[in-house]
């Protein structure tokens, strides 16, 4: 009897639950149903989206300066390209574009130096966008200061308008929306009957109501000295409607908070302000993450809205160069490009809210 106390290799998995035939057999093909279903579902990919390919990229016309240029029979991105500056910039005067792509480049530094990881002093840029920034801004697009001309609102326009609507949108309503919160969870009777009417009331009116009372109404409750225009009144009636539903998503973050925290928190002798700033918001702030993005996704959607009370958006602009004789008939080039955009903004701030999930560690995953 020969005894062999040698170790032998481990044999490879067999081919079939491995690779690329395991990963099919496994997700697609792992009962008769769900491979019933997979043909069904390929067979529909493919009769649309094949289609849909050409359409977009192989018979596409991309070159030109008028519709002569779109003989191929597929997507005319020639009325893009030719209107692609009125979709960015709206009606803003052409000389002073360099205005808007400073803010443009600004943004992005700003961005992309709060997403990389090795910027120093985070903290301090986050700061600065938020307050003085949007300064920076206001004085840029507006003018009529620092020996910049005059360029009155009615005249902005396009995706440039549709980011003003947002980043104001977003970054007002946040800070109003965590006193809200706050404020409904309160033990003073006279604040949570205040915050709590505030929050059901303005949640429970369609924003296009909200954006027509903004408009209409708003002048008659403010003296007669104080002219507010229509984009201002658009920007209140936004921050307001989406500081209802942030004060929601932020109080659902509040509650989850254990019972303990409250109680360590005054256990240490910490103030109101200091307990809700040092120890619970950071905590419920985390735990809320997914539900803060997909409120911000919201308001960015929404915008689209203030073509109602007469301001022009990105959607709005492209409308209204869809109603030109020159360029009648390219309607779903428009709105394709369109919800590109709009794709590519909130597919981004989700994207970024998962990166924020995994580096804080929300998910509060066993090890």
């Amino acid at each position: 009897m020969i005894v062999n106390d040698t170790k032998l290799p481990d044999l490879p998995p067999p081919s079939s639950t491995s690779g690329v035939i395991g990963w099919l057999r496994i997700n697609l093909f792992s009962t008769p149903f769900y491979s019933i279903l997979t043909l069904i579902v390929g067979y529909l990919l493919w009769s649309t989206l094949i289609p849909a390919f050409q359409w977009v990229f192989i018979d596409s016309d991309w070159v030109g300066d008028s519709r002569e240029a779109c003989t191929s029979g597929g997507a005319c991105w020639v009325f893009i390209s030719v209107r692609l500056d009125q979709f960015i910039y709206g009606f803003y005067p052409e000389v002073e574009y360099w205005r808007i792509n400073t803010l443009f480049a600004l943004l992005a530094l700003l961005v992309g130096a709060l997403i990389y990881e090795g910027t120093p002093n985070k903290g301090w840029i986050a700061l600065f966008a938020l307050t003085v920034f949007p300064v920076i801004a206001f004085f840029m697009l507006y003018g009529d200061s620092f020996g910049l001309t005059l360029v009155e609102t009615h005249k902005w326009g396009g995706l440039s308008l549709t980011l003003v609507l947002a980043l104001v949108g977003i970054v007002a309503s946040l800070p109003i929306g965590i006193f809200l919160a706050l404020g409904r969870r309160s033990e003073m009777a006279a604040v949570r009957s205040f915050c709590t009417v505030f929050i059901e009331m303005w949640r429970g009116v369609p924003l296009i109501t909200i954006l027509f009372m903004a408009s209409v109404m708003l002048p008659l409750f403010v003296s007669e000295e104080i002219n507010f225009d229509k984009l201002m009144r658009a920007l209140i009636g936004i921050t307001l409607f989406q500081s209802a539903y942030m004060a929601e998503v932020i109080r659902g973050g509040l509650q989850a908070i254990p019972k303990g925290q409250y109680e360590a928190a005054d256990a240490l002798g910490l103030s109101y302000w200091k307990k809700m700033g040092f120890i619970v918001l950071p905590q419920a702030l985390k735990i809320m993450i997914p539900g803060i993005v997909n409120t911000f996704i919201a308001l960015f959607k929404d915008t689209s809205l203030v073509l109602i009370i007469g301001l022009f958006d990105l959607l709005a602009i492209v409308q209204a160069a869809l109603s030109d004789p020159k360029w009648l008939g390219y309607s779903i080039e428009g709105y394709v490009f369109v919800a590109f955009v709009f794709w590519i903004f909130c597919f981004s701030m989700s994207r970024y809210s998962q990166y924020l999930e995994r580096k804080l560690n929300t998910g509060h995953s066993a090890p």
